[in-house]
């Protein structure tokens, strides 16, 4: 069995009666972006989020950007299915990425729903949750694990 294969088997069990294909922790997104091309991370924060927060820093091709909800009125993008069509393919690996592990779950289930059978959630997203004074990027998440991301 891959790398690939082992981290997707493990990816399975986790998020049990979930509909979607399961959930990987940043560093094994990571881990599988590093080993096969057409795993694509999809990022589903707000283009405010990407540009005042910071952005992961993998390579083009493997990377998309979908809001799950449109800054700054919050509410729910009413084209995410339409652009997740125009930017992703229904036989890819999706590694669905938000701040905190929320948005990610409901866009990888919406995924799924759509036709996109290797929808996943990376766990603790972006920015992870607060830490005791409030802040994120100490607690979990992309940033924490020190993974690659510019930006803020």
């Amino acid at each position: 069995m891959s790398n690939v294969e082992t981290l997707l088997a493990a990816a399975r069990t986790r998020a049990p009666g979930e509909p979607y294909a399961g959930a990987v922790t940043p560093q094994e997104a990571w881990e599988l972006l590093q080993s096969e091309a057409r795993v694509r991370l999809v990022d589903v924060r707000t283009d405010a989020e990407r540009a005042w927060v910071g952005k992961v820093a993998i390579a083009a091709q493997q990377h998309c950007a979908v809001q799950w909800s449109v800054w700054p009125e919050g509410v729910p993008n009413p084209d995410f299915v339409q652009q997740l069509q125009a930017v992703a393919q229904k036989d890819e690996v999706l590694l669905f990425l938000c701040r905190s592990g929320v948005r990610s779950r409901h866009a990888a289930r919406v995924a799924t729903e759509n036709g996109y059978a290797h929808a996943f959630d990376i766990l603790e997203g972006f920015e992870g949750d607060k830490d005791a004074d409030g802040h994120r990027k100490s607690v979990g998440g992309w940033c924490k694990a020190g993974l690659p991301w510019m930006g803020a």
